[in-house]
């Protein structure tokens, strides 16, 4: 009977140590999965356990990390694949566009008819709202693929505001749109100044296109963040997607055909490229933009 309990006795143990041993395998083989999602190594997962089973469980990780990983490069291959075809595209449209926009020049010169001027201003108008949509594919394209660093110093985003607002006002005059200044006080920022101006063109042309009314622009200061905001009224807020304006080809108006929807996708990206967020609100039908950018 002594011997029997001996016996039981350590039999209890090893089934306790082997339990404890398998415990920590299983936190072991959740730490390496941890560690994977963050820092995004990929290592394959390992174990030092005998167990069969625990031997299957982590072969079968390592088999879906694996996979994983296939889509993960192959969707990065489709993605550069897509990027340079628009910007091979958009290359090859700017030359006979640029053509286009020359002959449009020559024959406004040279008509003197009302009525032929008159179909000249609407083939123009038409050459240069498709020049923006080029111009667009071909900034999105060179933007993803853009692996030049940031140059960042300091300057007054207010004072850049007001000169991209000043450089549009043929624009909004044209389309019939005033811009009313909110709060906007002499806010300095430190970034990299060309992206930071070209946040604030993508804005304006975001307005141009889609306003509904008056535009409202304010610069800020919060938090140590520089906010540039700008709002305007909508027509149609209920076709809206708040939640996907940021969205690459998005639109919220499926009929519209003079935006590509990479406007506010560009602008999402510079932001974050300069350390910065965007958001957006929709308040009733007035749409509001919130850009932050990091202060000196």
């Amino acid at each position: 009977m002594k011997y029997t309990i001996i016996i039981l006795c350590l039999l209890l143990l090893l089934v306790t140590a082997w339990l404890i041993h398998l415990k920590m395998q299983m936190r072991s083989l959740s730490r390496q999965l941890e560690k994977r999602l963050s820092d995004g190594s990929r290592n394959s997962i390992h174990t030092a356990l005998l167990d069969p089973s625990a031997i299957r469980l982590a072969a079968d990780i390592n088999r879906c990390l694996e996979e994983d990983e296939k889509k993960r490069q192959t969707l990065e291959r489709e993605e550069k694949q897509f990027r340079d075809t628009i910007a091979n595209i958009s290359h090859d449209l700017r030359t006979p566009l640029t053509s286009v926009k020359g002959y449009v020049q020559l024959l406004e010169k040279t008509l003197a008819q009302p009525q032929q001027l008159e179909r000249i201003r609407v083939i123009r108008k038409h050459t240069d709202e498709l020049g923006d949509l080029i111009e667009h594919f071909f900034e999105y394209s060179c933007l993803l693929s853009d692996d030049s660093e940031l140059t960042p110093e300091v300057f007054c985003l207010t004072d850049e505001t007001a000169e991209c607002l000043a450089a549009a006002v043929p624009q909004l005059e044209e389309k019939g749109l005033t811009v009313h200044l909110g709060e906007f006080g002499q806010v300095s920022v430190c970034a990299d100044r060309e992206r930071t101006v070209r946040i604030i063109q993508n804005l304006i042309r975001n307005c141009l296109q889609h306003a509904a009314g008056d535009i409202t622009v304010s610069v800020t200061q919060q938090d140590g963040m520089a906010v540039l905001t700008v709002a305007n009224p909508v027509k149609d807020p209920g076709k809206i997607d708040i939640n996907r304006l940021f969205d690459r080809f998005y639109t919220g108006d499926k009929a519209r055909r003079k935006s590509t929807g990479l406007g506010l996708s560009i602008v999402r990206i510079l932001a974050e490229q300069l350390g910065g967020d965007v958001s957006a609100q929709l308040s009733g039908d007035t749409l509001t933009f919130t850009v932050r950018l990091p202060q000196p």
